[in-house]
């Protein structure tokens, strides 16, 4: 488990702290979610005001009114919850694979972060049950495709809303049940929804903050093991590390990119591979080398620019309408004396689509600078002389890593394809909605790219690692690049003949993104 997950037991939601690393915790590490009892203070008081408006009889966007494009049809207050319950039923309609677990429950615990804000008007009972599900392993059946990011996440959050009600299906210790006898397995009875509360459970952007946290922690993991296998990559290329001094930094003082000079310098300290050949006649390095710093650092700037945004919106309010206090917002609010009503547009996911998708291209490159270190180490035509070609003896009768380096090209054709869904808008609601910003796919294409990064990532630590193997017998790798070198060996081990690979870029993917590489470096250096 990486400790960006800070190995917590407990997660409390109280609408305010949630970071991405509470996310992670809980949806790959089941940490446990406990609500916070100011947050259920809040909820209460948000529902009585919306129980107000009902008693009011006042016409008010999602309490007793149509929606989208039938915002002007009243609802009679006898039907007002049957008007709920249709609510969900109707917007379940999501299309393509289901999500993953750790999806799921990164959806569910955001979904109650921003319930516990206090502007939904739900009743604690029902975001109870959520934390139940959560907490006794009831995972609703969601599929993936259908949200356009506006109003929020709709039809992922609807699905996981009907397990809510006793609809659907859900995933209980990997058998598939319908949602009532899934709820039956946690002691929970199906929920009957009150006024607000079918469109407070899914109008918002859960799904697209729940997949943006984990790519962030995902996505930093990536880095820091790329820096690793890059300076692995210089030392057995037998480049120099002068282009990380900290004067050419400082005079070009990007913040990501001093912190990836910095990290290729304590990576490689005390490197006897470094000091063989430092006086050698090589006037330059490839750029691949030379601009790591320039490279890794903005991809880090580019992941940092992402993370704002997701610890902002994991603790904010993004449904409509919101539920406030008398008095508190614009006089034109419908309402009544205590409660006041705003429809309005937080639910939008344009703020995480556009840093989405730039970070994913970013990472995107990431993968481009790695692929192209990888391939100086096999290609016979630059690599060293001391190395054989695709780094295995007898090449020709063996090929060596030859076809790791083709399946990482391979991912990375697949990250340069996914485009950028933020920029396209597709009207629907019979034009109500005219501007959406596809924040769902975008988070979901952040996702592939993160896998796929991970394992060109450590196509280049498996070269970087094999490369090692063919230096001089007493020159020492640097202190991280060796603790590097060494974690890859504790699974993998040398390629002294032809072998199938696949399994092992599974198992190299994993070391970089679930933190093991920069776990195993951060102990040695420490």
């Amino acid at each position: 488990m990486s400790d960006r997950a800070v190995q917590r037991d407990v997660v409390v939601v109280d609408g305010e702290s949630l970071v991405p690393e509470d996310v992670v915790a809980v949806a790959r590490y089941d940490a446990r979610v406990e609500l916070d009892d100011e947050a259920r203070e809040r909820m209460r008081d948000s529902r009585d005001r919306v129980e107000s408006v009902v008693e009011s009889g006042e016409p008010v966007y999602g309490v007793n009114t149509g929606f989208g494009h039938l915002v002007e049809t009243h609802i009679d207050e006898e039907d007002i919850e049957q008007l709920q319950t249709n609510l969900v039923r109707s917007h379940s309609a999501g299309a393509g694979r289901e999500l993953t677990r750790e999806e799921v429950r990164s959806m569910m615990l955001t979904r109650v972060n921003t319930l516990a804000k206090g502007y939904s008007g739900i009743r604690p009972f029902v975001v109870d049950h959520l934390v139940t599900m959560l907490n006794e392993g009831v995972h609703p059946v969601v599929r993936s495709r259908g949200s356009l990011g506006a109003s929020g996440d709709l039809a992922p959050l609807a699905h996981m809303a009907l397990v809510l009600i006793g609809g659907g299906e859900a995933i209980v210790d990997g058998e598939r049940l319908s949602g009532e006898d899934a709820l039956a397995t946690a002691d929970l009875e199906p929920v009957t929804l009150a006024s607000k509360e079918g469109l407070a459970l899914i109008n918002g952007t859960q799904l697209t903050v729940g997949l943006a946290s984990l790519f962030v922690v995902d996505a930093e993991e990536i880095l820091d093991a790329a820096d690793a296998a890059g300076a692995l990559t210089t030392e057995v290329t037998m480049g120099t590390t002068a282009n990380c001094d900290p004067e050419i930094h400082e005079a070009r003082p990007h913040p990501g990119q001093k912190e990836s000079a910095a990290a290729i310098r304590r990576l490689t300290d005390g490197s006897a591979v470094l000091e063989s050949h430092k006086d050698c006649e090589r006037v330059q390095d490839a750029y691949s080398i030379r601009c790591l710093p320039q490279v890794h650092g903005a991809v880090r700037d580019a992941v940092d620019h992402l993370r704002e945004a997701v610890e902002v919106e994991l603790n904010s309010a993004t449904d409509n309408p919101l539920v406030f206090e008398a008095g508190s917002v614009d006089e034109r609010a419908p309402g009544t004396d205590v409660a006041a009503v705003v429809s309005a547009g937080n639910f939008h996911g344009e703020p995480l689509a556009l840093r989405l998708d730039y970070a994913a291209g970013a990472l995107t490159d990431l993968a481009a600078i790695s692929e192209r270190r990888a391939d100086r180490m096999l290609n016979p035509e630059v690599q060293e002389e001391y190395l054989p070609p695709f780094l295995t003896e007898h090449s020709g009768l063996r090929s060596g890593y030859m076809i790791a380096q083709y399946t990482a090209a391979a991912l990375l054709n697949e990250c340069r394809s996914f485009g950028r869904p933020s920029i396209d808008s597709t009207p629907v609601s019979g034009g109500q909605e005219d501007h959406v910003s596809m924040s769902g796919q975008s988070a979901l294409n952040a996702r592939r790219v993160a896998e796929n990064v991970a394992t060109i990532v450590g196509v280049e630590l498996l070269c970087g690692a094999q490369a090692a193997e063919f230096l001089d017998d007493g020159l020492e790798l640097g202190t991280g690049t060796g603790a590097a070198r060494d974690e890859v060996r504790s699974v993998v081990p040398p390629l002294d003949e032809d072998r199938p690979l696949d399994e092992e870029l599974e198992t190299a993917a994993d070391l970089v993104r679930f933190g093991a590489i920069r776990a195993a470096v951060e102990s040695a250096l420490d």
